[in-house]
């Protein structure tokens, strides 16, 4: 969500120099920064801002819950993003291409929590959603890590994954 805007949006710039402060390793930073633009941007503000603020801060917080919290954020945001207004952002991008991750996280979350049913249910529906990837690397990447989440759901394993969203990665 964070490539080359068809018309410029400084909220979408924040965001993005807060992801990448935090994926090059200052995340306590990222988180506060993303935290002041939540401030700015509000639990009613553009909903395309909300989702992807709400999914980039999830993969800064090392806590299962909290992360929890701000990816089904994010998955609600998602659902009152219109096409157009992805397009506003980048005149490629397609909403229904954000389901995948945005289940997937969701669904690791919980699987981390120790609730592998609710896990199972939202790695089913990531996979109902896997269509809407274009091939490629990133495609490629949600897939491995369905199949990660779906092994570790079914050995009841809460443990981090490797391929879990964060910093660095």
């Amino acid at each position: 969500m964070t490539t080359a805007a068809t018309t410029p949006d400084p909220t979408m710039e924040a965001i993005s120099a807060a992801v990448r402060l935090g994926r090059d390793g200052d995340v306590e930073s990222a988180r506060q920064q993303l935290l002041a633009t939540w401030q700015q941007i509000g639990v009613g503000g553009d909903p395309f801002h909300r989702c992807t603020l709400a999914h980039h801060l999830a993969d800064f917080c090392p806590d299962p819950a909290e992360a929890l919290v701000w990816d089904v954020r994010a998955l609600d945001a998602a659902d009152a993003v219109t096409a157009e207004r992805a397009q506003q952002y980048h005149a490629g991008l397609d909403v229904a291409g954000f389901y995948p991750s945005l289940y997937l996280n969701i669904a690791d979350n919980f699987r981390r929590l120790g609730a592998f049913r609710a896990a199972t249910g939202y790695i089913d529906s990531t996979e109902q959603h896997t269509s809407a990837l274009p091939a490629g690397p990133y495609a490629d990447t949600i897939h491995t890590a369905v199949r990660e989440v779906s092994e570790a759901i079914a050995r009841q394993d809460t443990r981090a994954l490797a391929s879990a969203p964060g910093p660095g990665r």
